[in-house]
């Protein structure tokens, strides 16, 4: 049976005060909690339904699928309290909450390609990001300091568990950018049009705010401006390119050579 212990701990997570407070995270889903739990991630506790991919097993749980056993408090709950925990309109079987795990500022590894985000403010599309840089086998983001947090619950899920596989860091994205001797990339109204420019398979790619781009101070160390162009100048179109569309778009043409 769920506690009101319980139940409170879980909600105060959708805060960063408390995340970071508990040092704990929450992931919902199979597909989520199991790309966590193979990655290594430590789970404090998690929740199931009877019937989901999980069952109790000793003093941890079990991956019923792949015999994954994994240890951390373990609890059945009935679907009406995994409602109660959720943060998703629709819970997914399985909720677990997890350690936050140290990481350090590493140095940006010359013969790498990263992704740098500059301020990006809304969880869907840091999510969105961190599921593409997946995809593309580009395995650390750099984040500046006000970026949103990688451990909302909203981020944790628009990841679909990507989160496992990804070296976020939090720095002075300034600092580091500086200290940086190879080619930084930034996609800019300003730029040359991506699809006519040299890439390299190494180097830093900066996505700015979804509202104001990259910020001044970080634009003046951008050393190679890109435009993804609009392909249709002669009537009116959208502004702009929403953030984690252009991070696909980039990342696509930067493997694609």
């Amino acid at each position: 049976m769920l506690s009101k212990n319980q139940l409170k701990l879980v909600r105060s997570l959708e805060l960063k005060k408390n995340r970071k407070k508990e040092g704990l995270f929450v992931a919902e889903g199979p597909k989520v909690v199991g790309d966590l739990l193979r990655a290594g991630y430590i789970p404090h506790s998690i929740f199931m339904v009877q019937g989901s991919g999980f069952m109790v097993h000793g003093s941890g749980a079990k991956v019923q699928d792949s015999g994954f056993k994994v240890q951390g408090s373990s609890f059945l709950v009935t679907d009406d309290e995994l409602r109660k925990l959720s943060f998703l309109q629709h819970p997914q079987e399985v909720l677990a909450l997890f350690e936050i795990p140290q990481t350090s500022a590493l140095s940006p590894q010359p013969s790498a390609l990263a992704l740098a985000l500059d301020g990006i403010q809304d969880p869907g599309n840091l999510g969105t990001i961190i599921r593409i840089a997946d995809w593309f086998g580009i395995t650390t983001i750099y984040c500046s300091e006000d970026t949103a947090d990688c451990y909302n619950p909203k981020v944790v899920q628009a990841t679909m568990g990507s989160l496992a596989h990804i070296n976020i860091v939090y720095t002075n994205l300034e600092a580091l950018l500086r200290q940086y001797d190879g080619p930084i990339y930034g996609t800019l109204l300003d730029g040359q049009n991506i699809y006519q420019q040299e890439l390299s398979s190494e180097g830093i790619i900066v996505m700015g705010n979804e509202g104001n781009g990259i910020s001044p101070a970080i634009r003046q160390l951008v050393t190679h401006k890109l435009l993804i162009p609009n392909y249709n100048p002669s009537s009116e179109t959208a502004e702009s390119l929403n953030v984690a569309i252009a991070t696909a778009i980039t990342c696509a043409e930067f493997r694609r050579r």
